[in-house]
């Protein structure tokens, strides 16, 4: 990544050092890294982190928790953002800008998350299902049609606290929990058949990774393209807020 300059890296698993951080510094990068309570936001503000991803417990995919129990640091977006935004704020200066993340799939949630003092959002399982993902197409029909309560936090299938959609894979693997290796051990050894399920479109061997606002993705097009959707997010993030009593002064 130093080599190669890349202008913004973003990391979810673990704490860098202050001493890694500051050669992506040099190499002219923006460091982003993820933080699921406020101990671990201080720990990346003391590294040197320019921004601190918040993710929720809402979130899709694996968990960023590296200090404490992942179980223990299921903290809600809405929870969260303010805490570190309050504990990554500097006397008297502005603080580290917080992205928030996890649960927010339209305008609506962007708006919510700008009201909690975050600067912006980094969303993923909105564009899970766009024209660009290349994830199988019985995921993203799984997407569409999943509900509320459609998804769990698992360790069984890759050996690390991930958020996904339940299916027989997950509830397999649950069934025997003394068997689940630690990561990346366990996720290597489910891969072969998470590959072949992939090849086959099988839904129900796949590791399913989505968060709890899948359900809102109804309310677009299938298959849209991650421009139209980034283009439909500014336009409602906009217009929500407009009819508040005090338009937020963010830019997304």
């Amino acid at each position: 990544v130093i080599e190669l300059r890349v202008p913004v890296v973003s990391f979810t698993f673990g704490l860098l050092p202050k001493s890694d951080v500051a050669r992506l510094h040099a190499a002219g990068s923006y460091v982003m890294g993820t933080a699921t309570h406020v101990a671990e936001a201080i720990a990346w503000r003391d590294a040197g982190a320019d921004a601190i991803v918040a993710q929720g417990a809402e979130a899709g995919g694996h968990r960023g928790t590296f200090i404490g129990e992942a179980p223990h640091a299921l903290i809600g977006t809405m929870a969260l953002v303010p805490q570190l935004v309050d504990a990554v704020a500097a006397p008297g200066a502005v603080g580290l800008p917080v992205l928030a993340a996890g649960g927010i799939m339209d305008g609506r949630g962007i708006v919510a998350a700008l009201a909690l003092g975050a600067q912006g959002v980094q969303m993923g399982t909105a564009f899970l299902g766009c024209a660009e993902s290349a994830i199988p197409a019985d995921w993203k029909a799984r997407l569409r049609t999943s509900t509320d309560t459609a998804t769990s936090v698992t360790r069984a299938i890759t050996g690390r606290h991930a958020r996904g959609i339940r299916n027989p894979l997950m509830q397999q693997l649950e069934a025997r929990p003394e068997t689940v290796a630690p990561y990346p051990v366990q996720n290597a050894l489910t891969q072969p058949l998470r590959q072949r399920a992939a090849r086959e479109n099988d839904g129900d061997y796949l590791s399913l990774w989505s968060g709890q606002g899948a359900p809102l993705s109804r309310t677009r097009e299938a298959g849209l393209g991650a421009a139209q959707i980034v283009a439909a997010l500014d336009a409602e993030w906009r217009a929500v807020s407009g009819k508040l009593p005090g338009k937020l002064s963010h830019d997304a």
